[in-house]
């Protein structure tokens, strides 16, 4: 698919506590991107957006999740989740 903007493939960056640790330990900061985008756009996009150099890029499609609220049955929704690797020396500024 193509994409116009960037900001159409990262879709926000995943804070997490192991995300953290990844991020000081590996140089590692994990995003939820587009369901559509493959490894070579999101490894763009991430050099666009905050001007740095990307080594890897590994992508994870993320299962929906059984989930009840009462009698309500439901499931989460499926979404994509990618971990960039920077070059050695480079950082991303994440609030």
């Amino acid at each position: 698919m193509k994409f116009n903007d960037p900001h159409q493939i990262i879709l926000r960056p995943i804070v997490t506590e192991k995300s953290d640790k990844a991020q000081q330990r590996s140089n590692q900061y994990t995003f939820q991107v587009a369901l559509e985008a493959n490894k070579i756009q999101i490894g763009e996009a991430v050099e666009r957006i905050w001007g740095v150099r990307v080594k890897k890029v590994r992508t994870i499609n993320m299962k929906p999740k059984p989930r009840r609220r009462g009698w309500v049955r439901g499931r989460t929704r499926m979404w994509k989740k990618a971990i960039v690797t920077l070059a050695e020396g480079e950082t991303i500024e994440i609030v």
